[in-house]
C-alpha cells in the first residue's frame, strides 16, 4: 500500500490544468484567478477627506485665526472646490479634499454661527489630519490581485474596484459524483428498516460547491455490475472528473474497479496505508478523466474527498499552494495500527494564543454524525502509536482558509 504522501503525490502527478475561461464578475466568487488585477486608477483617485466637518489652510490657522466664515458645502462625489483664503469649506466624509485646504477638524470640535464655524479652544489641529492622500493605498497599474488567488468576496470588491466587469478563471470541470450501493435510498423517498439513506453524495457535492465547483451532477448506481458498467460508461464520456462512493473494498459486489478497468481506466492506485479510507481507489480514465472512488462508509468518504479530491482539483485550477497548518494536540490519543491516521478534530485556543485540537470520537467509520462538531482532521504519523497532549500535528480544515 502507498503512503497517504504517496498517494496525494500520485493524484498530484497525474492532475492536468483546466482551461481558462472569461465569468461575469459577480460569478467569480470561489473561483481560481487566472489573470493578473491592475488597478485602473491610483487609490485613493485623490486626496480624500475622511470626517465630516470643516476644510482650512493651515496658513490662516497658524497665523491665529480661530473662526473660518463658511464658502460653501462639498459633499462626497461633488468636484473639488477651490477654497478662498481665510474662508472653510464644509465637508463630507468621502470628499475630495478642496484646492488649497489642508486642514481638517471634524463636526463635532467645531460651532458654527452666523455661517462662521469656531474651532473649541482646547482642540489640537493638525495639518493634513484625516486626509487620505491620494496614491496611498496602492498607485495606477499596481498588480492587486495575481493568478492563482481563490476570489473572495473582498476580491470582488478589489475587481469591481478597477472597473472589471468580467475576469479570467480556471474553468469550472464537468464532474459527475456517483453513489453505489443496493442499501441506498434517496431523502424523500420511502425507505425500508434494512436500508439507509443516500448521504455520501450530497455532502461531496456540498463540499465541492463550497470550494468553488458548481458543474456536478449526482447519480445513484446499484451494486450490479451491467448497470455500472452502462452507467460509469456514459459518465465517462460526460465529465471529467469522476468521484464515486462505495464498492472499492474486498466484498463479492464491490464491482467498481473491474467496472473502471473494463471501461479502460487505468489503475494509479487501489488501497492506502490510512485510516479511516483504506480502499481509497484512484485512476485515470481514457480520455485523460481524473477518477476518485472513495469508500463507501460515511467517514472515509468525507476524510478521502478532502485529502485527495479537494487538492487535485486545486491544483488543475492553478490555485495557489496554501502553506501547511498546525496545531497541538488537546488531549492524548493512541492509535497503534501501523497507519496514518486521519482523527476529526474541534480547534479551540488557549490563553497564549494557540490553536489547539480537540479529538472527537467517532463510534465507527459509519458516524458521520460526530463530524458535524468537528473543524476538520489531524495527520498521526503512522510510525508512532502514542501522541500526547501538546503533540504538534499537520491540520486539515474541512473548507481550507
Amino acid at each position: 500500500m502507498l503512503t497517504t504522501a504517496e498517494a496525494l503525490d500520485a493524484v498530484l502527478g497525474a492532475t492536468p490544468t483546466f482551461p481558462t475561461e472569461t465569468v461575469d464578475t459577480r460569478d467569480a466568487t470561489g473561483r481560481v484567478l487566472r489573470q493578473i488585477i491592475r488597478a485602473e486608477r491610483s487609490q485613493p483617485p485623490f486626496d480624500r477627506v475622511m470626517m465630516d466637518g470643516i476644510a482650512f489652510a493651515w496658513s490662516d490657522y497658524d497665523s491665529g485665526q480661530r473662526s473660518f466664515p463658511v464658502q460653501a458645502m462639498q459633499a462626497a462625489g461633488d468636484p473639488a472646490l477651490t477654497l478662498a483664503g481665510g474662508r472653510c469649506i464644509e465637508i463630507m466624509t468621502g470628499a475630495s479634499l478642496p484646492a488649497n485646504a489642508n486642514c481638517i477638524v471634524p463636526v463635532e470640535r467645531i460651532t458654527i454661527v452666523d455661517n462662521a464655524a469656531k474651532i473649541e479652544a482646547d482642540y489640537e489641529v493638525k495639518k493634513d489630519r484625516f486626509v487620505h492622500p491620494r496614491g496611498s493605498d496602492f498607485a495606477e497599474g499596481a498588480h492587486l490581485l495575481t493568478p492563482g488567488k481563490r476570489i473572495s468576496p473582498l476580491d470582488i470588491a478589489i475587481i469591481a474596484s478597477c472597473g472589471q466587469t468580467r475576469v479570467d478563471v480556471a474553468a469550472d470541470p464537468v464532474m459527475r459524483v456517483i453513489s453505489t450501493g443496493n442499501e441506498l435510498v434517496a431523502a424523500g423517498e420511502p425507505i425500508e428498516e434494512h436500508q439507509i439513506r443516500l448521504s455520501n453524495g450530497p455532502a461531496v457535492l456540498s463540499m465541492l460547491e463550497r470550494y468553488g465547483y458548481h458543474r456536478a451532477l449526482h447519480d445513484h448506481i446499484r451494486d450490479d455490475i451491467n448497470a455500472l458498467h452502462d452507467r460509469l460508461e456514459a459518465h465517462l464520456e460526460a465529465a471529467e472528473v469522476l468521484i464515486l462512493s462505495g464498492g472499492v473494498s474486498m466484498g463479492k459486489a464491490d464491482y467498481v474497479p473491474q467496472v473502471l478497468a473494463d471501461l479502460g481506466v487505468a489503475t494509479v492506485f487501489h488501497k492506502v496505508s490510512q485510516r479511516p479510507g483504506k480502499p481509497m481507489w484512484f485512476g485515470k480514465g481514457p480520455g485523460g478523466q481524473l477518477v476518485f472512488a472513495l469508500p463507501g462508509n460515511p467517514v472515509s468518504a468525507l476524510v478521502c474527498c478532502r485529502q485527495y479530491v479537494i487538492p487535485s482539483l486545486a491544483k488543475a485550477s492553478g490555485a495557489t499552494e496554501t502553506p501547511p497548518e498546525f496545531a497541538a494536540l488537546a488531549s492524548n490519543v493512541s492509535f497503534k495500527p501501523a497507519l496514518t491516521c486521519f482523527q476529526p478534530v474541534r480547534l479551540i485556543s488557549n490563553a497564549a494564543g494557540q490553536t489547539l485540537a480537540m479529538p472527537v470520537k467517532t463510534n465507527t467509520s459509519g458516524d458521520f454524525a460526530s463530524l458535524s462538531a468537528t473543524d476538520g482532521y489531524v495527520e498521526l504519523a503512522k510510525e508512532q502509536s502514542e501522541f500526547p497532549a501538546g503533540t504538534p500535528v499537520f491540520l486539515h480544515r474541512w473548507i481550507a482558509r
